[in-house]
This record gives structure tokens, C-alpha cells and sequence, in this order.
């Protein structure tokens, strides 16, 4: 168990969750250097808080909740920033995330459509509020149930679903010159 310091506890816990964690920091703040740096930070944070882990809820729910709430600090820190940081990428330094992820689709014109599309969900996935975004990423990213995410986000289940509901007629409002493509993939 790795509150009692089983090292490799905590290594089996570190190699499960390091990847979805970072996949959801660099969701909720955009950015890839920062969202590793944040990864870091949860994984110290689970170190130093490994006693206040109670079982009452899942280990999971628990990760993310610390993952969330040390993104939400960083949101807050940033804020008060009067500059750019240095470490920022610069939307002219290079490719968008979304842009380095390959496409094996069976035509150019499918997989420039294709590259069209996941670039413009991830600008509207940008575009949502906060509360929405969180929800949405943890239901679509990382598969959690409503019930988990109500626990990370300290929201009740009925609060969650209705921002994943506003989270979608937000996304189906801002991607509506996809839906025909959309309709061919079916």
C-alpha cells in the first residue's frame, strides 16, 4: 500500500495514472509544458498527503480531485501574471497540439477534413467554461461516471450532468458545419 511508503505501490499507482492525469492537465490549462509540470505537482501532493486517503471513495476520484484543484491553483497564480511566461508556447513557435496527432485516414481529402474537425473540437473544447470543460474532458477523456466526476468536482450528480448537457449544446452549436461530414462517417 503506498500510504505505508511500498514504493512500488506507489510506482504501479504513478505508472497508471501519470498519462491520464497529464492527458487532463493539458486539457484544462493548454498547454503541455505546464501540464507536466502539474503532473509533478499531483504526484508530490499524492506523497505528502498519502495519510488523508480515507478509501471512502475511490482512489480515482481521490487522484483527480487533486489534479483538478492543482490546476484550478495554477489558473488563480496565473491570473495575478501581469506577462507572458517564458515557458508559453507561442501559437507561432509551432504545430498545436491537436496538429501532431497522425491521421490515418483513407483519403487526403477525409483526413484533411478529419485534421479540420479535431483541431476546431479542440478550439471548442477551449472556448467552454471551466466547470463545463472539466466535466466533459473527465465523462469523454477519461470515461469516469457522473457520480465520480460529482465527487471530484464537489458538485451534486444533477449540477454535473446539467454541465455536461450545456458542455454539449455548446459543442453541437460551434461544430455545426461538421454534421454533414459527421453524417458520412456513419
Amino acid at each position: 500500500m503506498f500510504q505505508t511508503g511500498d514504493a512500488a505501490a506507489f510506482e504501479a499507482l504513478f505508472n497508471r495514472y501519470k498519462a491520464p492525469i497529464f492527458v487532463f492537465l493539458v486539457r484544462q490549462c493548454g498547454n503541455r509544458d505546464i501540464a507536466a509540470d502539474l503532473t509533478q505537482d499531483v504526484f508530490t501532493k499524492l506523497l505528502n498527503r498519502a495519510d488523508t486517503f480515507r478509501h471512502q471513495s475511490r482512489f480515482s476520484t481521490w487522484i483527480y480531485t487533486i489534479a483538478r484543484n492543482t490546476a484550478m491553483d495554477h489558473v488563480r497564480k496565473a491570473k495575478h501574471r501581469n506577462h507572458a511566461s517564458l515557458d508559453a508556447a507561442s501559437s507561432d513557435d509551432g504545430p498545436a497540439l491537436i496538429e501532431k496527432v497522425s491521421d490515418d485516414g483513407p483519403t487526403p481529402e477525409r483526413g484533411s477534413k478529419a485534421g479540420e474537425l479535431q483541431k476546431a473540437l479542440a478550439t471548442a473544447i477551449d472556448k467552454l467554461p471551466v466547470d463545463q470543460r472539466e466535466v466533459f474532458i473527465l465523462r469523454e477523456y477519461h470515461g469516469m461516471p457522473f457520480a465520480e466526476i460529482a465527487e471530484v468536482v464537489d458538485a451534486k450528480i444533477g449540477t454535473v450532468k446539467s454541465r455536461m448537457r450545456y458542455a454539449l449544446e455548446a459543442l453541437r452549436l460551434e461544430l455545426h458545419q461538421y454534421e454533414e461530414y459527421a453524417k458520412e462517417l456513419l
